[in-house]
């Protein structure tokens, strides 16, 4: 898939995760000119969920009492965050809502079964082009599962526009409550002879990101997330949990995958805490970092044992205790592949998602396809989004 070749006016992003933390926003422009960069980012900005919001986010996770309405409401609350965000956005930017081509917003995963044909954004994109008086294209995913699509991961399509590079294959891994990989083939491994052909992308979830980290963190010490991964290192991984969790059936399931807090929550933890002896809190942090790493290492040595770099986004990529563990899992599997950030790509690793759906909407508004078929199992290419008029 070709990166775009014009100026085609300023995007907007909003990205809310698995992790449930709060709304990453970007300006993005995308250039297209020849030995530039492919994005230009001209603002950033973040809104935090409050507590009562996340709470709400994540009793909507499962079946309960008056959900549809429920879901209505925080939909509601959430376009009023994102509007909040584009609002700084412009601001920092100096620029009007008039200046702005389109808004592309994520919404918020409630439930993403694709087995079942559906997944589930908790969004309001009608509101926030009335709070915005933008354009708002959303809804991104269930055009690919009409398809026969997984409907995710969608970033791997972005990563392979603005990172791939025909000399070398790069792994690009985003970790946020979950986490996935996109393989970045290069010319010689696909057999390819001329730069700027559309290159194969490997790219699918490979288990728990942050999302059990987080949850038990939470349960311990109240905190929403292990900061720079200090309480894992304190402890020491226990190879028996660690070898209960990875039998998991997900991980050795072969792509196109995609997976959530349908199948990585609480329960399933208890479930593998519940077979063993008593572990120190600590030690299960331990552990889990390493299953975020190993499972992540194990998709990486499969599918692109050449690889000459991995590049982390995601909040992951800000926890130095597991990005270490990455580089060791690597290692031990005898993958030379070094570690790095994207900011070594010139996208901060906590603006790439947004960024990524700022590319979608421009996709959508040049009416050119945003979905990998090779990646999510969708029958072909399709337009993805849907666009709600300012």
């Amino acid at each position: 898939m070709p990166t775009p070749t014009i100026q085609s006016g300023l995007f907007i992003g909003l990205m809310s995760g698995t992790s449930l933390d709060g709304v990453d926003g970007v300006i993005a422009a995308f250039p297209g000119t020849p030995g530039q960069h492919p994005v230009a980012t001209l603002a950033s900005a973040y809104v935090p969920f409050s507590a009562s919001l996340r709470a709400e986010l994540m009793a909507l996770q499962t079946a309960g009492q008056d959900e549809i309405e429920r879901e209505a409401l925080v939909a509601n609350t959430l376009s009023s965050h994102y509007a909040a965000c584009v609002e700084r956005l412009l601001a920092d930017a100096g620029l009007r809502s008039d200046q702005i081509r389109a808004i592309g917003v994520h919404g918020q995963t409630i439930r993403h079964r694709p087995e079942l044909g559906f997944t589930r954004q908790a969004n309001n994109p009608a509101l926030l082009a009335e709070l915005t008086g933008i354009d708002v294209i959303a809804d991104f995913r269930s055009r690919d599962i009409a398809a026969g699509g997984q409907g995710a991961p969608l970033v791997p399509a972005f990563h392979q526009a603005v990172f791939a590079d025909p000399a070398q294959t790069r792994v690009v891994v985003n970790i946020g409550g979950i986490a996935n990989i996109s393989v970045l083939y290069d010319h010689e491994t696909l057999g390819h002879a001329t730069p700027g052909q559309s290159r194969d992308v490997i790219g699918f979830d490979t288990g728990p990101g942050n999302v059990l980290m987080d949850l038990w963190i939470k349960r311990h010490h109240g905190k929403d997330y292990d900061e720079n991964g200090l309480w894992a290192a304190s402890g020491q991984p226990a190879p028996a949990l660690l070898d209960a969790m990875r039998k998991e059936d997900y991980f050795a399931a072969a792509p196109p995958k995609s997976t959530g807090r349908d199948l990585f929550h609480e329960a399933w933890l208890a479930r593998h805490l519940g077979g063993l002896p008593q572990l120190a809190a600590a030690d299960v942090q331990a552990t889990l970092a390493l299953l975020t790493a190993t499972t992540i290492a194990d998709a990486i040595a499969q599918h692109a044992p050449a690889a000459q770099t991995v590049y982390v986004c995601g909040g992951g990529a800000y926890n130095p205790y597991l990005m270490q563990q990455l580089a060791q899992a690597l290692q031990k599997r005898h993958l030379a592949a070094t570690v790095q950030s994207t900011e070594a790509l010139g996208i901060a690793p906590n603006h790439v998602e947004a960024v990524a759906f700022a590319w979608l909407a421009l996709r959508f508004d040049q009416r050119q396809p945003g979905n990998l078929p090779l990646v999510t199992g969708a029958r072909d290419l399709r337009i993805l989004g849907a666009l709600y008029p300012a």
